[in-house]
């Protein structure tokens, strides 16, 4: 990157540049930023504009092992001076940082911050490309670009927290530069295009949407055998490196060269795992689940057909591993991955005709009848409908055969929701999420996902109120996840709540998840509720199931319950209660050990937060 022209705020007004090393300038002048730490707090503050950090955030990325008791005092500091040379914001003369109970928040204008104005052309150059200027694209991207001086805070990536919010702006400074390239491309202009894409490929040799803009320019300039060499270069850096080969459509785009003349072409993205009606509790970043995860991508990425049954109860995290999963997988599912929604916003199971539209939808698929409930279908009311649907199966069938995708059916209520929608032949691979264990479908894999490890928890319960605050009392911690059972939902809403209540010591929050009579009511963070979920899992159970359930729950206070104390707690037989028992686990309900045991000799469980909503139900 060359460096442009200094660039300055209005007159009187600071103008500070993260996108290089960090700096200062007052009317053209470069200011000095006092010593390493103090530029720290102020590179983090400078890297959430105008939203509230929290200390503990600024903690980390200045004592990322050991912060010294005085740390807040020292912060407290190094945020005065950030005021002094910020300055009064705006004719009103208000405090440039102030503190809440969020944490600190720098407020800063767009002309007075270089990442500020590169969001904004990059924004305006992309709203350009989508009205039909390319002329207009080209030239705000590359109006932004030229504010991109070098790697992001250059100068403080040792600090762990810096460095991460340095690679975010990174990653969007290459996005946006392979914007600009591909503009480029579109306008019949590949030459100004390929020294830029050379140099960052170098530095960024895995990331394949650079790779594809170098060939193309390239192949676009006339340079056909080098375009050639890029991809033979990556597809061995790919094998040798990750031992994968590169995507169908990078592959796609090489044959294209091969046989043809200079005809630019982008690689089409494969269909994204994501659904608008996803729920909105999974906030966190993905955590844990190694062994399961590796279980997935291993009998999915395999090549042959196959459907996997990830099972758990509700706010077990199977929504999040099979994305997770899906999103790994994109290489090995050329024509796509979609997800689909087996249940409505309420719960109850959506009709097969629902789901056999929304499929065709999302993968071009058209029945030779009408769609279900069209009064234009020849045959009219029920009978049109059933017709209707037979032919969306019919249809779906025929694309499945003819495609290789990774179709996700998530939230399955029972068998017969998936049976007619399972591929009879082809590539297709189907992947399954549901709260029971669906014992009814064969053959396929199955993957339990059971409460998360100690560590796990833990892990994913600092990445919400910072590691910081975790460390700061760590026995605390260990007790709000061990009383939220290591369910995933659980852990995540006490995460969301304790990052808005920060004033909330962590025993305190732990003290009142302990009491059984408590703990559902503070489990809930704005729309997000773990009662309301687990409330939905209990209407799937059957009546029967759930009496049984009331009364084991009881017995699971203690660490689990054995067969001989279920009978008792039940007043039958040895066998009514192995069934009743053995029904609890098909349906998610109760736990029981992973290895080989007779039924007289296992421990079962029921899940801490299940059995205290089974108690609440049975007082009703």
């Amino acid at each position: 990157m060359t460096r442009p022209p200094v660039r300055t705020a209005p007159a009187g007004a600071v103008y500070f540049s993260l996108l290089g090393p960090l700096t200062a300038r007052l009317d053209g002048h470069e200011l000095p930023l006092g010593p390493r730490k103090q530029r720290l707090v102020l590179a983090t503050l400078l890297s959430r504009p105008n939203t509230p950090v929290p200390v503990e955030v600024l903690t980390d990325a200045v004592w990322p092992d050991d912060p010294p008791r005085t740390a807040r005092k020292n912060l407290q500091v190094y945020v005065s001076a950030a005021r002094t040379l910020l300055g009064p914001a705006g004719h009103e003369g208000r405090d440039r940082v102030v503190h809440g109970c969020g944490g600190y928040l720098l407020r800063i204008a767009e002309g007075e911050l270089d990442t500020l104005r590169f969001g904004s052309l990059a924004r305006a150059g992309r709203a350009a490309a989508g009205r039909g200027d390319l002329a207009g694209a080209a030239r705000l991207l590359r109006e932004a670009l030229d504010l991109w001086e070098g790697p992001p805070l250059n100068d403080l990536r040792d600090s762990a927290g810096v460095a991460e919010e340095a690679g975010r702006l990174e990653a969007r400074c290459l996005t946006v530069y392979e914007d600009w390239a591909e503009t480029e491309i579109e306008l019949g202009r590949p030459a100004v295009a390929v020294d830029g894409l050379r140099d960052l490929v170098e530095r960024h040799p895995l990331r394949e949407r650079l790779r594809a803009a170098w060939m193309n320019s390239l192949h676009q300039s006339g340079r056909q055998a080098e375009a050639l060499a890029v991809y033979d270069d990556y597809r061995q850096l790919m094998a040798r490196e990750l031992g994968l080969e590169p995507s169908p459509a990078m592959a796609a785009l090489y044959r294209s060269m091969l046989g043809r003349g200079r005809e630019a072409r982008r690689p089409a993205p494969a269909r994204e795992a994501v659904s608008p009606a996803a729920p909105p509790a999974c906030t966190a970043a993905f955590t844990g689940r190694p062994g399961e995860l590796r279980d997935l991508l291993e009998v999915l990425g395999c090549g042959e057909e196959r459907v996997v049954v990830v099972s758990g109860p509700a706010g077990a995290g199977k929504s999040a591993l099979a994305l997770r999963a899906a999103h790994l997988l994109a290489d090995r599912f050329p024509d796509g991955r979609v997800r689909v929604r087996m249940r409505r916003e309420d719960g109850t199971a959506r009709s097969r005709a629902e789901i056999l539209a929304e499929l065709g939808r999302l993968c071009g698929v058209a029945g030779n009848a009408a769609s279900p409930g069209n009064a234009a279908s020849p045959e009219g009311g029920a009978a049109g409908d059933r017709a209707a649907t037979a032919a969306l199966a019919d249809a779906w069938q025929v694309w499945q055969a003819g495609h290789r995708a990774l179709v996700v059916l998530d939230d399955v209520p029972d068998e017969a929701s998936v049976r007619g929608l399972l591929s009879r032949s082809g590539k297709c691979s189907v992947l399954i999420t549901a709260r029971g264990q669906l014992a009814g479908l064969a053959p396929v894999h199955r993957i339990a996902l059971p409460a998360l490890a100690d560590g796990e928890a833990l892990e994913l319960l600092g990445k919400l109120i910072g590691a910081g605050r975790l460390r700061a009392d760590p026995g605390a911690a260990l007790r709000i996840v061990r009383a939220c059972g290591g369910l995933p939902l659980a852990v995540e809403v006490s995460g969301m709540r304790l990052a808005v209540l920060r004033h909330l010591p962590l025993a305190e929050y732990a003290d009142r998840l302990d009491d059984p009579s408590a703990a559902l009511d503070e489990l809930v963070a704005g729309d997000v509720s773990v009662r309301h979920r687990i409330a939905s899992g209990w209407q799937d159970l059957a009546d029967g199931d759930r009496w049984v359930l009331g009364r084991l729950a009881g017995l699971a206070e203690g660490g689990g319950f054995t067969l001989d104390r279920a009978a008792e707690a039940l007043g039958c037989g040895e066998r009514a209660a192995i069934r009743a028992v053995e029904s609890l686990i098909d349906a998610g309900a109760v736990t029981s050990p992973a290895g080989e045991v007779t039924a007289h000799a296992a421990l079962y469980e029921v899940p801490r937060l299940l059995g205290l909503y089974a108690h609440e139900r049975e007082g009703v």
